[in-house]
């Protein structure tokens, strides 16, 4: 009897760590007031300067080439910060980092003003979690397939959905970066990097051209358009790439490949191969797909600043595909 009775009493507490580990909810609470006005200044305040910038550029000279040079500049800092960064490096995991590119990349990731480093991964990993289903924060096909339904389903998944208040639940999604005290860090002061990536340029225009407008000029065109242009950029990924292309890799939603967005999204835009192997490191795989963030992350792993780098294999990329003798 005795014998008998002990797996009666220890299994309780057997089954216990299972019902406190088990899986956390998706969304964690809303956003309050002063977030959710922070999140229009964000949004609206650089496409109103990318609506104003072709007018002013045309009628008054708005435009100078230190403009264009620190732009380019902090847009391909930016740019790489968040595809390089953001994505293929804490969301996926695509290669290993030292400390310091850690650091760097989360930084320029901020710099692209598109939200904090945790709340971007979390985001994202719910979408791969949920890729064009119920529960992915920006999916095209939310409401149908009808011309209408399409219509709303293109403005939620490039910029509405940023407006919804409902928060992604950071303990299920990303553990990992809430365990690394220089991310926590980095992303408590997203408000601080939102400054710099607008001050900087404007201090280094002024500097250049030693003046007060071309400081002014510089803040216009390398801070706010850069950003929106950049902005617009990363949510076609969201929509664009979902809804037209092609789809040569299989993929469990509607992820394409739209070549013309290649450069400017630093290769993010072959996003079919993307969605068919998450944590690949280099998405434009064939021949002349231009993909400048694996041109980026080869030279970090040159300079031993990447490791364990997962680059694609012959062997897998035919099993993903859906014509192998095209691959």
């Amino acid at each position: 009897m005795t014998l008998a009775a002990q797996p009666e009493q220890t299994q309780p507490e057997q089954t216990q760590p299972e019902a406190r580990t088990g899986p956390k909810p998706v969304l964690a609470g809303t956003r309050g007031l002063p977030q959710q006005v922070g999140v229009y200044v964000f949004v609206f305040t650089p496409l109103v300067a990318l609506l104003a910038a072709i007018p002013l550029a045309v009628t008054v000279g708005f435009l100078g080439w230190s403009d264009v040079v620190i732009g380019l500049v902090f847009y391909v800092v930016s740019g790489l910060g968040i595809t390089v960064g953001y994505h293929r490096y804490f969301t996926h995991g695509s290669f290993k980092a030292t400390r310091g590119l850690k650091i760097a990349l989360a930084i320029a990731g901020s710099l692209a003003m598109q939200g904090p480093v945790i709340k971007w991964v979390a985001d994202h990993r719910r979408h791969h979690a949920f890729s064009d289903k119920e529960g992915d924060p920006h999916s095209p096909w939310l409401f149908g397939t009808s011309a209408r339904a399409l219509a709303k389903g293109f403005w939620h998944s490039h910029t509405g959905w940023l407006f919804d208040r409902n928060l992604t639940n950071e303990e299920r999604f990303t553990p990992d970066l809430l365990a690394d005290d220089d991310l926590r860090r980095i992303d408590s002061l997203f408000g601080l990097w939102s400054v710099l990536t607008l001050l900087v340029p404007a201090a280094l225009g002024g500097l250049v051209t030693w003046s007060w407008w071309g400081a002014l000029t510089a803040l216009f065109w390398a801070g706010l358009v850069r950003v929106a242009l950049l902005h617009h950029v990363t949510w076609s990924i969201n929509s664009i790439c979902h809804m037209w292309g092609e789809r040569p890799y299989a993929a469990r939603d509607r992820s394409a490949n739209v070549w013309w967005l290649a450069v400017f999204s630093f290769g993010e835009s072959w996003h079919n191969l993307h969605h068919a192997d998450p944590t690949c490191a280099r998405h434009g795989v064939r021949k002349g797909q231009i993909d400048l963030s694996a041109i980026t992350i080869r030279a970090f792993e040159k300079l031993g600043w990447a490791t364990a780098v997962r680059w694609p294999t012959t062997k897998r990329l035919d099993r993903l595909a859906k014509d192998p003798a095209a691959a």
